[in-house]
């Protein structure tokens, strides 16, 4: 295990103690490097407004942030674009890469806190191809070589921490999430046996025009097929949470319908939910309605 130094310019306080939870973080290989920035840079509270970042475990950002946004508007509104990615979990080190340069944590002494090379390159190589399953390219604001090597001291990769074993990286699926129109009953009954939770829903999206991250609503009536290691009440509101945050699935699902009801299924992780499978709910599609009727008395092959 190596050795490493964070050096903080402030007295002890409450900035001190959410650096030490940011240095926790980065026990063992892990470094912290702290930069100047601009003299007129100012510390915020971080908003619930910003999902991508608040409660991530320090609760104000210095702005300017490392991506030159002045304005916590701005901040908002451009972090809100990487909720869809976020939430495929393309890379579990994928929000704290994010977040330091979205809200970097705000230290005395207009310093700031940089991610190492690693890191954005580990969550590049990870991120980028899901990203251009949906046509978008690796930002060249997000280029890797602008960050310092990992000799510096800056935020080091964590998914690789003895505290952190099981934690893997998928790989990218550009077929993950959308309709699946083909599969047999016996297919769809064994995606209902391999994930966490399956339930039929209704969705509509109340303007066409919008590519909103929060433009779906889902019907109250739920039937839900599977709840796996969540209360069958707590069901509802994780898809609601999963409309919000993972619009590209919602939207691969729909297809540029407004209103469709399907059978969805996939796992639990943590806080949220992850979809992998859905069906349209159709008369015509005999498989369908065969594996649901069937599931109720359904043994799971081991």
């Amino acid at each position: 295990m190596s050795t490493w130094l964070c050096r903080y310019p402030g007295r002890p306080g409450s900035r001190w103690q959410l650096l030490f939870l940011l240095c926790f973080w980065s026990a063992g290989t892990h470094a912290i490097y702290v930069d100047f920035v601009s003299s007129s840079s100012r510390c915020m509270t971080i908003p619930r407004q910003m999902p991508l970042c608040y409660g991530i475990g320090y609760t104000e950002m210095r702005i300017p942030n490392l991506l030159e946004h002045e304005t916590m508007a701005e901040v908002i509104q451009q972090s809100s674009s990487w909720l869809p990615l976020l939430a495929r979990e393309c890379h579990p080190d994928a929000r704290i890469f994010l977040c330091s340069l979205f809200a970097p944590i705000c230290l005395e002494g207009d310093r700031i806190i940089k991610p190492c090379r690693s890191l954005c390159q580990a969550v590049r190589n990870s991120c980028a191809p899901i990203m251009a399953c949906y046509g978008y390219p690796w930002p060249e604001i997000l280029k890797c070589e602008q960050f310092p090597i990992d000799h510096g001291m800056c935020i080091s990769t964590i998914s690789n921490d003895t505290n952190t074993k099981g934690r893997t990286v998928p790989r990218a699926s550009c077929r993950d999430c959308e309709l699946d129109d083909a599969s047999s009953a016996r297919e769809i009954l064994d995606t209902f046996c391999v994930n966490d939770f399956a339930a039929k829903v209704r969705i509509t999206k109340r303007n066409m025009s919008s590519s909103s991250v929060s433009d779906f609503d889902m019907d109250s009536r739920v039937d839900v097929l599977k709840h796996g290691p969540l209360p069958r009440g707590d069901i509802f509101p994780r898809l609601q949470q999963w409309l919000d945050l993972d619009a590209t699935c919602v939207q691969n699902i729909m297809r540029g319908t407004r209103t469709g009801t399907y059978v969805i299924s996939g796992d639990v992780r943590e806080d949220k939910i992850v979809v992998h499978n859905a069906y349209a709910w159709q008369k015509r599609n005999k498989n369908l309605n065969v594996a649901v009727k069937k599931w109720k008395h359904h043994r799971c092959r081991l």
